[in-house]
C-alpha cells in the first residue's frame, strides 16, 4: 500500500536511496503531503507528478498535481511568476528522481516465508531461510533457492537450477535444468529461461538436432519481462550480466552475451552468438543478426535491423520512413529498378561525359 509523506520527508527518503549524486531543492510548501503518483493531466492535490520532456510543458503549466518534479530550466519557463503546484522539486534528472520517489511511496510488499501445501519440492532441493514457494510450483532435484527469494505459483525450476537471494519469480516462470539466476532479479510471468537454442545441421534434405549442453547464467539485479525467452548455450553459456533490463516478448538466442546495464525493449530479437556491450539500449522490435558484436554504449532505434558489427558507440537507425501505401508502392517500384537505372546513367555518362557536381566547384 502507498504511504503518505510530506515533500520534505520524501526528499530525505529519496536522498537516502539515491545517495548524494541526485541533488534537489524544494520550492513552495515543503510540508505538503502526497500519497500517490499520477500523470500531469490527471494528477490531483495528493499526487506527485514530473516533467522530463519540454513538449509536455503545456500540461505541466495546468497540472493539478500537489507536487511537481522538474528541471530548473522548466521551472523558469513555466513558473517564473510563482504560480503552479503547492510544491516544486527542482532536479536536473526529474525522471530518475521521480522513479526513486515512486519506490518510496509504493514500497514492495515484504515476502512471507511459506511453502504452499500443493508445491512439489524434491527432498534434495535446498531452500534457504525466508524463501517462499507458491501453490503448484515444481522444484526439481538439486535446486538451490536463496534467502528471501520468491517462487510464484505454478513456476517450474528444473534440476540443479540456482535462484539467488531476494529474487522474485512471478507465477508461471519456467527455468530449465542447470540455469543460474543471480540475486535480486525479477522474472515476470511466462518467461522461459534455458530452452534449447535453435541448433540444427542440414543432412540429406532434413535437419539433425545439435544438443544444447550449455546453460543460461543471469547476473544480479536483472529484470526479465513477461513471455520473454532466453535460450541456453549450445556448448558454452548464454550470459546476461548484472543490471540488464529486458522488456516483454524478447527473444535472446543461444550463446549470446548481454553486457551489464543494457536495456532491451519489447519484441527485440537477438540471434545466437551475438555479443552486446555494456550500457546499450535496443529499441522495440529491433532485430540483431547472429555472430556479431555491438560495442559498449550503442543505442539502436526501434525496428532497426543490425546486420554487421557496431564497433563504435553511437545512435544507429535503419528505418525506412513510413508513407501512404500508394507512395510506398511507387517507391518500391523505383527501388526495384535502381540497378537498371544506374546502368543507364553509366552508359549516358560514358557517351556524353559526367556532368559537373557541386563538389567540383
Amino acid at each position: 500500500m502507498p504511504g503518505e509523506l510530506s515533500i520534505e520527508q520524501l526528499v530525505a527518503a529519496v536522498s537516502q536511496r539515491a545517495g548524494p549524486g541526485l541533488a534537489v531543492r524544494i520550492e513552495g510548501n515543503a510540508l505538503h503531503r502526497v500519497s500517490a503518483v499520477a500523470p500531469l493531466q490527471a494528477a490531483q492535490a495528493a499526487d506527485l507528478s514530473f516533467l522530463a520532456n519540454p513538449r509536455y510543458r503545456p500540461h505541466a503549466a495546468n497540472t493539478g498535481a500537489g507536487a511537481l518534479v522538474l528541471t530548473a530550466v522548466d521551472r523558469a519557463a513555466l513558473f517564473a511568476t510563482g504560480a503552479g503546484p503547492r510544491a516544486l522539486v527542482i532536479c536536473e534528472a526529474p525522471y530518475t528522481w521521480f522513479a526513486f520517489a515512486a519506490q518510496v511511496l509504493f514500497p514492495e510488499e515484504p515476502a512471507t516465508a511459506a511453502r504452499a501445501p500443493s508445491a512439489v519440492v524434491d527432498p534434495s532441493a535446498r531452500v534457504e531461510e525466508g524463501a517462499s514457494i507458491g501453490p503448484q510450483a515444481v522444484i526439481e532435484a538439486g535446486v538451490r533457492i536463496g534467502r528471501g527469494a520468491q517462487v510464484g505459483a505454478g513456476c517450474y525450476l528444473g534440476p540443479d537450477v540456482q535462484v539467488g537471494a531476494g529474487s522474485r519469480l512471478h507465477p508461471g516462470v519456467r527455468v530449465y535444468h542447470g540455469c543460474r539466476i543471480g540475486a535480486r532479479c525479477i522474472i515476470h510471468s511466462g518467461a522461459v529461461i534455458g530452452a534449447d537454442g535453435f541448433g540444427f545441421a542440414p543432412y540429406r534434405g532434413a535437419w539433425v538436432k545439435i544438443p544444447q549442453v550449455g546453460i543460461v547464467a543471469i547476473g544480479d539485479d536483472v529484470e526479465i519481462g513477461a513471455c520473454s525467452t532466453i535460450d541456453r548455450g549450445a556448448m558454452g553459456d548464454t550470459v546476461i550480466e548484472d543490471g540488464v533490463k529486458i522488456d516483454n516478448q524478447v527473444q535472446i538466442g543461444h550463446n549470446c552475451r548481454i553486457g551489464a546495464h543494457t536495456a532491451i525493449a519489447g519484441c527485440v530479437g537477438i540471434a545466437g552468438s551475438t555479443t552486446i556491450g555494456r550500457g546499450c539500449q535496443l529499441g522495440g522490435a529491433a532485430m540483431i543478426q547472429g555472430h556479431i558484436t555491438i560495442a559498449d554504449g550503442c543505442v539502436v532505434s526501434g525496428a532497426t535491423a543490425i546486420t554487421r558489427d557496431l564497433r563504435e558507440p553511437g545512435f544507429y537507425t535503419g528505418i525506412f520512413p513510413f508513407m501512404t501505401n500508394r507512395k510506398w508502392e511507387r517507391s518500391a517500384v523505383l527501388l526495384r529498378n535502381l540497378d537498371e537505372l544506374r546502368e543507364r546513367v553509366r552508359v549516358l555518362e560514358s557517351r556524353f561525359g559526367r556532368p559537373p557536381s557541386e563538389s567540383d566547384s
